[in-house]
């Protein structure tokens, strides 16, 4: 009776470690105030990714205007948070996006490809999920 009870158990760690691992690959801390009021430095966003563990959770072609994408950017060192302000086709048919931080004076200043595309924030109704100042501790840890 005691093996069991201890193999449920620590199976019970085992998932719940298994359900943390995934979760924490959900989240993102944003760095800078770039989109506020939207949301704030510190502050963690919850994503679905254009690829986990081999899945395609967001086909990155389906990005439309308004959402908030996380993306390689051409032009800064870390991936970008800012919102989709415009979607457009470049001479040779490929799709493209115009993003601009809600809180930045002007657009970005390189269009984002699909391929860039490394998640998008969800959202319910237009509110972008997040979880308010949590992540001042990745920052500090991180020296950011």
């Amino acid at each position: 009776m005691k093996d069991r009870r201890e193999v449920i158990e620590a199976g019970a760690y085992i998932l719940l470690l298994v359900l943390a691992v995934v979760a924490s690959q959900h989240m993102n801390v944003v760095v800078s105030g770039s989109m506020e009021p939207v949301f704030y430095r510190g502050d963690i966003v919850i994503i679905e990714k254009t690829s986990f563990l081999g899945i395609q959770e967001l086909n990155p072609e389906s990005i439309r205007k308004g959402d908030i994408i996380i993306y390689d950017a051409t032009w800064f060192p870390e991936p970008v948070i800012h919102r989709v302000i415009g979607v457009e086709t470049d001479r040779n048919g490929n799709r493209y996006y115009i993003t601009k931080g809600d809180n930045n004076p002007s657009p970005d200043p390189a269009p984002v490809y699909p391929s860039q595309v490394e998640a998008r924030v969800l959202t319910v109704g237009s509110q972008p999920l997040m979880i308010p100042r949590v992540g001042y501790i990745t920052l500090w840890l991180k020296g950011l």
